[in-house]
């Protein structure tokens, strides 16, 4: 029985290949574990039959045999752990791998959510130019700290792992100036986004938003 995703029938990131089913997307691809998508809409998403799946009424989610997951990393720890490809296969190096998936989600990714949503929803608020700076400031130091380890590897901990897939999918939602400012970081994501795999889900991604546009 092939996966279900769901992911949005009409995406913020209008094609950019930001929405959170992207990594899920590029996980299945990573391990050539073909899968299919139930696209839903912000209304179906607040209802019931998407509550079950997701009690916060976000995507993605995941279904198959009976198990049904929410949260993009649990999803794509799923994917690493049921298919080889994505994990090493020593316990030391997988631990390694995992840790990784969770400083992308917990300490990389929140002050680049956050200086987005401030970007959204504070710009005509009178704090909003003296906040900026502090924001953009708690990024860098994340960009510089993450560039150090880096330093001339091309992954993050040997070869390509679920903790480069989070870390990339992360980094691609930060402000593009200030990663320019990291041609180390800059690289490592133009690697990334190299991949067969992370193009066929870019591309899948993109087919959603390009039929939505052309009414198909």
């Amino acid at each position: 029985m092939r996966p279900t995703l769901t992911a949005f029938q009409a995406s913020p990131d209008r094609g950019r290949g930001l929405a959170r089913d992207m990594g899920v997307r590029w996980a299945f691809e990573e391990v050539g574990q073909p899968y299919d998508v139930r696209l839903v809409t912000f209304a179906e998403m607040k209802g019931p039959a998407h509550l079950a799946l997701h009690p916060f009424g976000q995507i993605p989610t995941y279904e198959s045999d009976g198990l049904s997951l929410f949260e993009s990393g649990a999803i794509v720890l799923h994917i690493a752990q049921e298919h080889p490809g994505l994990l090493p296969h020593a316990s030391h190096g997988r631990a390694r791998a995992v840790t990784w998936m969770f400083a992308a989600l917990s300490t990389v990714e929140p002050p680049i959510v956050e200086r987005s949503m401030a970007g959204l929803v504070e710009r005509d608020r009178p704090w909003f130019a003296d906040r900026l700076p502090l924001l953009d400031e708690r990024i860098d130091v994340r960009l510089t700290q993450l560039a150090r380890h880096l330093g001339d590897s091309a992954w993050l901990d040997g070869d390509f792992s679920a903790g480069d897939l989070m870390m990339v999918t992360v980094l691609r939602r930060a402000d593009p100036a200030m990663l320019a400012r990291h041609p180390t970081l800059a690289a490592y994501i133009a690697r990334a986004e190299a991949r067969p795999a992370f193009q066929r889900a870019f591309a899948a991604q993109l087919a959603v938003f390009t039929a939505l546009q052309s009414g198909g």
